[in-house]
């Protein structure tokens, strides 16, 4: 279904322990590819997709939690087969971990997102599309993956988080449009079932509101497939393509610029200011 598969585990690679990877049924050759990695830190595990369970993406949680339960250390980097993590930000993480190590309140690292769509070289900023998440869990805490995976929640409540000031690189909306349309197909069944199958059959990239250019740099496992990019996307808009919620999303935007504060933004997090370490110098 075109993930950058192997790029996101990669990218993480360098940074962990040990990588345990939730591997479902298929008649592909993902499991093949990933043992090709040849990494001794990669675990995978066999798990079966019961593809009865067809609401609200819930059985994305239940497959995140059975990979969480077989991690063996404390501090835990999820991360999801359209995700990367660049190279130059894993020393953030490091040292976020190390800050919050001895502040047994923080329960999680948030990330800052940056979502491609339709080309490499696109990206989406309007509010439909959240700007942070935590991607780094303490397992001592309790906290589990929450409703389709997006989040985490510890018991029925929010994680306390600080920001790791590190970004995810989110890939899951590029892809040529006809391998987009059928990986977006298969993907909404754990939502709905097969009754919107008829959506994606003449799938297009959106015009929407909100796509920009991207001009900074990605991640350096990335370069393959953005040089083997085939397709072409053009962001930009006529008139005609606007409706009453994009104004509305440009009444947002202009506010926020004005006060610094998204309305409606989704937080399924409670970010929290890290202590200071004091050091104690001799006189």
């Amino acid at each position: 279904m075109g993930y950058p598969i192997l790029e996101s585990i990669r990218s993480l690679l360098p940074l962990v322990d040990e990588f345990v990877i939730g591997v479902g049924q298929s008649d592909d050759d993902t499991k093949a590819m990933i043992e090709s990695l040849n990494s001794p830190k990669i675990k995978i595990f066999d798990s079966i997709w019961d593809t009865k369970k067809t609401k609200g993406g819930l059985i994305l949680s239940e497959k995140t939690n059975e990979a969480l339960d077989r991690c063996t250390h404390d501090w835990c980097f999820y991360l999801q087969a359209d995700e990367v993590v660049h190279e130059n930000d894993l020393a953030l993480v490091r040292q976020a971990i190390d800050r919050s190590d001895a502040q047994s309140e923080v329960q999680g690292l948030l990330f800052q997102y940056i979502h491609f769509y339709g080309s490499y070289s696109t990206i989406a900023t309007s509010r439909r599309w959240y700007r942070n998440e935590v991607r780094v869990v303490r397992r001592s805490s309790g906290i589990r993956s929450h409703n389709d995976a997006q989040g985490f929640r510890v018991g029925s409540l929010k994680p306390n988080v600080i920001a790791s000031g590190a970004r995810i690189f989110h890939y899951g909306w590029v892809k040529p449009p006809k391998v987009m349309g059928q990986k977006s197909k298969l993907l909404n069944r754990w939502w709905h079932g097969n009754s919107k199958d008829h959506e994606f059959e003449t799938f297009e990239y959106a015009r929407q509101y909100g796509l920009v250019p991207y001009n900074g740099p990605h991640p350096a496992v990335m370069r393959e497939l953005i040089a083997g990019q085939d397709w072409t996307f053009d962001p930009r808009r006529a008139l005609t393509d606007w409706t009453l919620k994009d104004i509305n999303l440009l009444a947002s935007d202009l506010l926020e610029s004005l006060t610094g504060y998204r309305i409606g933004e989704y937080k399924p997090y409670r970010l929290i200011a890290p202590r200071n370490k004091l050091v104690s110098r001799p006189k």
